[in-house]
């Protein structure tokens, strides 16, 4: 499990700085923006530390925009983004970013597709100019299309088929949304993925990859007079495109508790987790999205969790135990709660404590030393990574790529702050409802 993820409660919480005394509001990155004639949205975020920045392309897509029958295509539209263009051969773009000392990379998830890379101040026309270039001249072929289809083959089997836990939670994905696309693996169900064609990633990118479906993020040691002109210059000129509306299914209502168990012999500590359909900041019951990161940090943000102390500490049950909430999805989101077995433990006094410890919340609520110690605990750790040169520039696309403002980026810790305990314990009980949730169980096996 990936926990405490992007524009979720302890990430972006660990990058806004705190107010000044007297009352000021608290500031995120306090970034400078402007749209292009042709819609693409520019974010310059200034760090002055060192002549280093990174850029980032954002694309408002990702795998929960796929079409049935053609799971994987986001993911694999990502890698072909590096096979070349008409002036640009395929495999140029790394080499050159290598060249130059910097770094690069790209991630799809459910709602976007990122591309960055991070390199010395006065080579960022160069990274501009490059990523606008294969925006709309990407070329591609059977002769590089094939090839990369069975590095993503391969890219599944080491990360999910021969990852029993992976597995496990692409099925309690699945089982948890029932309608909605949230319910497919990024990275794509195989036999569909042996199909993608060459035909099928031309027409993603044709849809999708536009100026107008785009969003570029620079943070580093740069101001937006810096970078206005090298915008204009390389993004600018292209041209606007017709991006399909991300209409995107509702769940319907759930009647009944999931549960999945899986035993593997690859397995050595027994672990348990629960997954509960959640809101987020746009959609769903959203006004317990705030609330729900506070709840998150109290229950199982750490070695002073309630979940920590109960089942680590007190009773001895677990090796570890955590929550995660991450509410900057597009669509809904997921409450997880997570445990990992003592060393030839089971998990049935796990869950039995789990159960406990939710029954106790919803029974008798947070306490306000609880809630405090929740929101300053986020409130600590943005000072740690507010120094952060790709950090800043990472949540800041995630956000905007999935519906959130500069405003409301801005106004993060104001909206933590103002969290009360009876917003914490009404999120609490709008959330676990048991009927919405999957309960998943990784046991080892033994003989092999």
């Amino acid at each position: 499990m990936k926990l405490r993820s992007r524009l979720g409660a302890v990430v972006i919480a660990g990058l806004f700085t705190l107010a000044s005394l007297g009352g000021a509001r608290a500031g995120v990155f306090n970034p400078s923006t402007i749209t292009l004639a042709n819609g693409l949205q520019v974010v310059v975020i200034e760090n002055h530390r060192a002549p280093v920045v990174t850029h980032m392309v954002w694309y408002r897509v990702g795998a929960a925009d796929e079409v049935p029958g053609k799971t994987g295509i986001a993911h694999f539209s990502e890698h072909l983004m590096f096979k070349g263009t008409k002036t640009v051969p395929p495999g140029a773009f790394s080499e050159m970013v290598a060249r130059l000392g910097g770094n690069e990379n790209a991630f799809t998830t459910e709602d976007y597709t990122a591309y960055f890379q991070s390199v010395a101040v006065e080579h960022l026309e160069e990274m501009m100019k490059l990523e606008a270039d294969r925006m709309v001249n990407l070329v591609l072929t059977d002769d590089v299309v094939l090839p990369e289809r069975d590095v993503i083959l391969e890219e599944r089997r080491q990360r999910v088929d021969n990852d029993p836990g992976s597995q496990l939670m692409e099925m309690a994905r699945a089982a948890l949304f029932l309608n909605h696309p949230y319910r497919m693996p990024t990275i794509g169900w195989e036999k569909e993925m042996r199909g993608l064609t060459t035909a099928d990633a031309i027409a993603w990118h044709q849809e999708w990859y536009a100026p107008n479906n785009a969003i570029v993020v620079i943070s580093g040691d740069v101001t937006m007079d810096q970078v206005r002109p090298l915008a204009e210059k390389y993004y600018g000129a292209l041209p606007a495109t017709t991006v399909p509306v991300r209409a995107r299914p509702d769940e319907p209502a759930q009647f009944a508790p999931r549960r999945l168990t899986k035993e593997d012999p690859r397995v050595q500590l027994a672990s348990w987790t629960r997954l509960y359909q959640a809101p987020s900041y746009h959609r769903g019951a959203k006004e317990h999205a705030y609330a729900l990161e506070v709840l998150a940090e109290l229950l199982g943000g750490g070695t002073s969790s309630r979940l920590y102390r109960s089942l680590v500490v007190e009773q001895k049950l677990a090796s570890s135990a955590a929550s995660n909430y991450d509410g900057d999805n597009l669509d809904l989101s997921t409450f997880s709660l997570y445990a990992s077995a003592q060393s030839g433990g089971g998990v049935g006094a796990i869950e039995q404590a789990m159960d406990a410890e939710i029954a106790r919340l919803l029974k008798d609520g947070a306490t306000e030393d609880e809630v405090t110690r929740a929101k300053v605990s986020l409130q600590a750790e943005a000072v740690k990574a507010r120094d952060s040169l790709s950090g800043p520039a990472r949540l800041v696309g995630a956000a905007l790529a999935t519906g959130s403002t500069i405003d409301d980026i801005e106004a993060w810790p104001d909206r933590i702050g103002a969290v009360t305990v009876a917003d914490v314990n009404a999120a609490a009980k709008a959330v676990f409802d048991i009927n919405y949730s999957v309960t998943a169980i990784l046991l080892p096996k033994a003989g092999g």
